[in-house]
């Protein structure tokens, strides 16, 4: 038998399956975990057999894409269905997205009830109720856990925990909590089976989303508790007629092997919008969708044509964040797109850089309203002044308005893409003015991956991902331009902020003891004060005592640690360094950082 992808199974089996096991199974079951992994499997249908020896196979029935009963997982060794197989089974594959609200059940959450006995329960429908605040605690404690063991000790049990959590949070109607939960299982696996594309940083943003979720649910009211309930389901809302013109389109790659484009284009009124094609298929599949017809109304117009073209769209419908619904209502035909120089898409390219910035880093922040719109894209005018070399590899350096230089990158590094070629040509083109689209990168100097461009030789436009430049593309370059060495990268280029923030990561690893051992910080500290981040090294001194304290009772012997302290100095730290980053991010484009 050949191996094949488990089907995603749903929260509330996997959980179930692991509260079934004695405590005496529960020891076993990472180890199961890793051993099912190595076993062969294949698939008949919507059921996948995995040969957990010469004699036994346990199946896993998928009729619908996914397990979504605790009797679809079965097993034939002699202790089911009592056996650690089946637990093990769920906790080897991937976490289903939890199933959509019923269609008659609005998807605005509805608040619980309030309880009479109980006076800090909601009075109105614009506070929590208690069966919400319980279910946030209970998603509270669960990362809380996670924090304490680390990704070393976060094994099935701790997961399976989090995964009721989030079961019992959707249930309560906290669908953003819930997901935030989702999230941290996804790369707590991907952690621990030493996935390539795992980084400690998403499980950061994961873990301090869920616990920031969590704690607001409790003191949020009116609009902020409706946006920390979050939307269970991505609501489209009926668009009208639009009017679109095509600016570009960009391949999309996923880690989880999907692959696709996303062909964006704005509105008359600047708006931008998306139409994307987005399935398993890796960057193979990508590059073959872009010539396939747009899915929006009759269009027989390709992702590619549509990136240079327009359409004239009826019975439209659009998501909070730009997506174009491809409903059965929808109409559209094509029309004349129009020249990034010309109306209504001119307009993109005169705000100022700052601005610009600003309102991409919005969408961008690591703990922005998921619901909250906007885009992460910015429309600059530079002039290309070659490469340079940085410790991650090389980028293109450009000057746009005002002097500032920019850092130009790659969106996607994999070869088959035109990503990595088009920069290199264009870097050996310095003097060359372009108009470009790229997509904010947050640091502590303006930076930029780089999407499109406008052709070197001034008719059309390059999607850079997808069209290749040639040489007899590019002008004669210009002198060369003394890149070397670089100029300052903003006022935060050499912020200390980077001690508290790689303590906040160091934890995630290895767990809160693991902290604790770091032993002093006093420098650390003394650093960051002078360096005008009081609070930085306070709340450094405060996560490291918190971690390292451990209370005795009157005999000596050590008390439970304080997991719930803890977590709260580690949110608060984690936190701090994400706002403090974006600021120091906003201030590198303003204008007063011009080069």
């Amino acid at each position: 038998m050949t191996a094949v992808q488990l089907p995603p199974v749903a929260p509330e089996v996997t959980a179930t399956l692991v509260e079934d096991l004695s405590p005496r199974l529960r020891k076993r079951l990472d180890a199961t975990v890793t051993k099912l992994g190595a076993r062969p499997t294949h698939r008949d249908g919507g059921t996948v057999t995995i040969a957990v020896d010469d004699e036994t196979e346990l199946r896993l029935h998928a009729p619908g894409g996914v397990v979504a009963t605790v009797d679809a997982i079965t097993c034939g060794c002699l202790l089911a269905p009592a056996c650690v197989h089946r637990a093990a089974a769920a906790c080897a594959a991937p976490t289903a997205d939890p199933a959509p609200e019923p269609a008659d059940r609005p998807s605005r959450a509805v608040p619980e009830p309030a309880s009479a006995t109980d006076p800090g329960s909601a009075s109105s429908p614009e506070m929590a109720g208690p069966a919400q605040r319980a279910a946030a605690d209970a998603l509270w404690s669960a990362g809380a856990a996670v924090l304490e063991a680390g990704v070393d000790g976060a094994g099935a049990v701790t997961q399976s925990t989090l995964l009721r959590a989030a079961h019992t949070a959707r249930l309560r109607h906290l669908p953003r909590a819930a997901g935030a939960a989702l999230s941290v299982v996804t790369l707590l696996r991907a952690a621990r089976a030493g996935d390539p594309s795992y980084r400690t940083a998403d499980l950061v943003t994961a873990l301090a989303e869920l616990l920031g979720t969590a704690h607001r649910v409790g003191t949020a009211s009116g609009a902020e508790l409706a946006a920390v309930r979050g939307a269970a389901r991505r609501p489209y809302s009926p668009g009208g007629s639009l009017r679109l013109y095509g600016l570009f389109t960009e391949p999309v790659v996923t880690d989880s092997g999907h692959g696709g484009v996303r062909t964006w284009v704005a509105g008359s009124d600047g708006r931008l919008c998306t139409v994307g094609d987005v399935a398993p298929g890796g960057v193979g599949r990508a590059l073959g969708v872009a010539d396939r017809a747009v899915r929006l109304g009759d269009s027989a117009l390709t992702h590619r044509e549509l990136g240079r073209a327009g359409l004239a769209v009826s019975g439209a419908t659009v998501s909070p964040d730009g997506r174009l619904g491809a409903g059965k209502g929808v109409k559209a035909v094509t029309a004349r797109g129009a020249a990034w120089t010309e109306p209504p898409l001119a307009a993109l390219w005169e705000t100022p850089p700052s601005e610009q910035a600003a309102r991409a880093l919005r969408s961008a922040s690591r703990y922005a309203d998921p619901d909250g719109g906007g885009s992460d894209l910015l429309f600059l005018d530079v002039e290309l002044l070659g490469a340079v070399r940085e410790s991650g590899g090389t980028c293109l350096l450009a000057r746009c308005e005002g002097g500032m230089w920019v850092r130009l990158t790659v969106a996607d590094d994999d070869p088959a893409l035109a990503h990595r070629d088009n920069l290199m040509l264009l870097a050996a083109a310095p003097g060359t003015r372009l108009r470009i689209i790229g997509r904010l990168v947050p640091a502590l100097h303006p930076r930029l991956t780089l999407l499109a461009c406008s052709h070197p030789t001034g008719e059309g436009t390059i999607d850079l991902g997808l069209d290749r430049l040639r040489r007899a593309d590019l002008p004669d370059p210009a002198a060369p331009v003394h890149l070397a060495p670089l100029q300052p990268e903003g006022s935060g280029a050499h912020s200390p902020l980077y001690l508290l923030e790689r303590r906040v990561e160091q934890t995630v690893p290895a767990g809160r003891a693991a902290l604790g051992m770091l032993g002093d910080v006093t420098a650390e500290t003394r650093r960051m004060r002078r360096a005008g981040l009081p609070t930085a090294a306070g709340l450094l001194t405060a996560l490291c005592t918190s971690a390292a304290q451990r209370d005795r009772d009157l005999f000596g012997r050590l008390l439970p640690a304080d997991t719930d302290g803890f977590a709260t100095y580690w949110l608060a730290a984690a936190r701090y360094t994400a706002d403090v980053a974006e600021s120091l991010c906003a201030a590198a484009w303003e204008p007063t950082q011009a080069r």
